[in-house]
């Protein structure tokens, strides 16, 4: 092994931990509110910056992600920050939510434009906020929000071109977002490149990197599909044949995260996102890789 790559390792295992945030998705069962809640309390000792609580498609989980945000903060010391869609909802109703969240304490909005319900075109709401950009305006006139905003690596699928979705985004943040986080990639390129294009945009604003730990490998081709996000053969190799043991691909899904998150370290990044399916294991597990510990 060379001098120049073992400098490297060692300078990988040496760096001070990254800071973190988690995201979770809103209960649609008591029965799944309860082990929610056990990932909550699991994780909170972890210290995120901040944990955000998403929408379904379509606004289609409002109402709970809604109780779920004001939980997280009447509850626990973390800081919730809650999900805001465009999508099926006027102008006034998104106002009065946005209201009713800075009265009860919330600070940070993650403003999206939101996904139509599957099978079918996104259509702005007649009396709505036609897309992010418009929704970030909205809520910077309401009150002093922290907003965190989407950001794709791999560009948005319904975007015209790379170089469109880049200009999109600088919209989203000279309306007045504080930070971009992206959708989820396997191949760090993709967001170091990406990046890179950002800041020849004018772009300054922080950009923090979407990490996936992977549960379900299956499943992730599939979704991967329709956002936009490629997967690479080395990863289909790594989980061949982990169908039927959940212990390896726990491993494994481990092993990849904290791999990429080290790597992107290297390259100066100092901050994630974690999409943590509302497990706690596997994020807790690479959390202590990069050398964050439980308070």
């Amino acid at each position: 092994m060379s001098t120049a790559l073992l400098e490297g390792l060692r300078e990988l295992y040496t760096l001070p931990p990254p800071d973190v945030s988690f995201e979770f998705f809103p209960p649609k069962t008591a029965e799944v509110e309860t082990r929610l809640w056990q990932v909550i309390r699991q994780l909170e000792p972890l210290t995120p910056r901040f944990v955000s609580v998403t929408y379904g498609a379509g606004g289609s989980t409002r109402e709970r992600t809604h109780a779920t945000v004001k939980r997280i903060l009447s509850e626990t010391g973390l800081t919730p920050a809650a999900h805001l869609t465009c999508i099926g909802a006027s102008r006034q109703e998104i106002d009065r939510i946005a209201k009713s969240y800075w009265e009860a304490g919330v600070r940070h909005i993650v403003a999206l434009r939101g996904d139509a319900p599957a099978g079918e075109l996104y259509h702005p709401h007649p009396e709505g906020f036609a897309y992010a950009d418009d929704l970030v305006k909205g809520l910077r006139a309401i009150a002093p929000f922290e907003i965190s905003v989407a950001a794709y690596p791999e560009t948005h699928p319904e975007a015209r071109s790379p170089d469109a979705d880049i200009e999109h985004l600088k919209r989203k943040l000279d309306a007045g977002a504080t930070r971009a986080i992206t959708q989820f990639f396997f191949d760090n390129e993709f967001f170091l490149r990406f990046c890179d294009r950002a800041v020849r945009a004018g772009i300054t604003a922080e950009i923090v990197p979407g990490i996936l730990p992977v549960t379900n490998f299956a499943q992730l081709t599939k979704f991967s599909a329709s956002c936009g996000a490629s997967v690479p053969d080395w990863m289909q190799k790594l989980f061949e044949g982990l169908d039927d043991k959940p212990d390896q691909r726990n491993l494994v899904a481990a092993m990849i995260a904290a791999e990429q998150c080290r790597l992107l370290m290297l390259s100066g990044v100092r901050r994630f996102h974690f999409y943590t399916l509302n497990r706690a294991e596997l994020t807790e597990a690479i959390c202590h890789v990069l050398g964050i510990r439980r308070t």
